[in-house]
């Protein structure tokens, strides 16, 4: 590409590969439309969902401060413990919503 540019050609469409990212590519658009599938299929064998939840991190839960003021540091140092207690979190829930029985007997779960 530099000597593309160097050379004074202006059009860098025509320059470089095309790459086609697969759909085990995580958050890429194959894999977005593959999840949308996904959920569509599980709509039509079990009937469309009576919960939507959507669960999010907060990076100020006790069990994060805890563990990083332990340590001395701050929440950009350990962005894999963040994403740990969360994780744990979102089990714990996923286990307490079928498992539980809060909403009666659970016949599907998607978790996108």
């Amino acid at each position: 590409l530099k000597a593309m540019l160097h050379s004074g050609s202006t059009d860098m469409g025509e320059q470089g590969n095309k790459i086609l990212l697969p759909a085990s590519f995580v958050g890429g658009p194959r894999y977005m439309q593959q999840q949308y599938y996904d959920a569509m299929a599980t709509c039509k064998h079990f009937g469309f969902p009576d919960l939507f939840i959507t669960f999010t991190c907060n990076p100020k839960w006790p069990e994060i401060t805890r563990y990083l003021k332990k340590r001395n540091l701050v929440i950009d140092d350990r962005p894999d413990i963040v994403c740990r207690v969360f994780k744990m979190k979102l089990d714990s829930l996923m286990r307490d919503l079928t498992d539980g029985n809060h909403f009666g007997k659970t016949s599907s779960g998607n978790i996108l």
